[in-house]
């Protein structure tokens, strides 16, 4: 009763997975990649370099035939330059007054010298108004004549540094049509004005200054020389040409 029992096939073997490499485990992104951004860099405006060609040597340029003037062709005669001659006057001495304005006459100088002491005066005559009114005294005594004519002496001082200072002709040459000029025939500068007043005051000092107007060939005084200026009539404006 006993049956043989059929021999059933094993069952095959299920083939195992290779081990894995754990030098080579690569762990996937935990993020999703982003995509690309919208800036675009500089680098991609940037102009290509231009290479120059190298610059080429200059042609020598061929020489100009020089232009010769021919024999039959007249040439014209041109003056020489004149030489610089100074002026001289009716002596033959050469003139130190280089413009064409005329120095004023020895009578016409006189005549604005009066008036600029009468200036002096009528200042000299509110001074001893105002000493008299003061309750001062007149007693003519030797100290006293001293320091009246001193006075005197530095009003008519003051009067004349009032007017070098200012840059200006005195009210006697005003009054008179007088002005100052170089002997170039331009205005005279502060520091010829000022060596002008220290003349006057050396030849008012002398008189031998003022008197050196009557035998000077241009009837210029001390002063004229020291600081070469001299006085010249306003209607003779014309006559020289002023710097400007």
């Amino acid at each position: 009763m006993a049956a043989v029992a059929q021999a059933r096939p094993l069952p095959e073997p299920v083939p195992q997975p290779p081990p894995s490499n754990l030098s080579r485990a690569v762990q996937r992104p935990l993020f999703q990649e982003r995509p690309d951004s919208n800036v675009i860099p500089f680098e991609a405006y940037a102009p290509p370099r231009v290479t120059r060609p190298p610059k080429a040597a200059p042609r020598p340029q061929p020489r100009r035939p020089s232009s010769r003037v021919p024999e039959a062709q007249g040439q014209l005669d041109f003056l020489a330059a004149l030489p610089v001659q100074t002026r001289t006057l009716g002596t033959t001495v050469e003139a130190v007054i280089f413009c064409d304005a005329p120095v004023a006459t020895p009578l016409h100088r006189a005549m604005a010298a009066a008036l600029d002491w009468s200036m002096v005066l009528i200042g000299y005559g509110l001074f001893l108004m105002a000493f008299s009114v003061a309750g001062g005294e007149f007693v003519l005594t030797r100290s006293n004549l001293i320091v009246f004519g001193a006075a005197l002496l530095l009003l008519a001082f003051t009067y004349g540094l009032f007017w070098a200072l200012a840059g200006g002709e005195t009210a006697g040459m005003r009054w008179t049509r007088l002005r100052l000029i170089t002997f170039d025939g331009f205005p005279p500068e502060p520091r010829q004005r000022a060596f002008r007043f220290v003349g006057s005051c050396l030849s008012l000092c002398t008189v031998l200054g003022l008197l050196w107007s009557l035998a000077d060939e241009e009837s210029l005084t001390w002063q004229d020389h020291i600081s070469r200026t001299f006085p010249t009539p306003r209607a003779s404006e014309s006559q020289i040409v002023q710097q400007r």
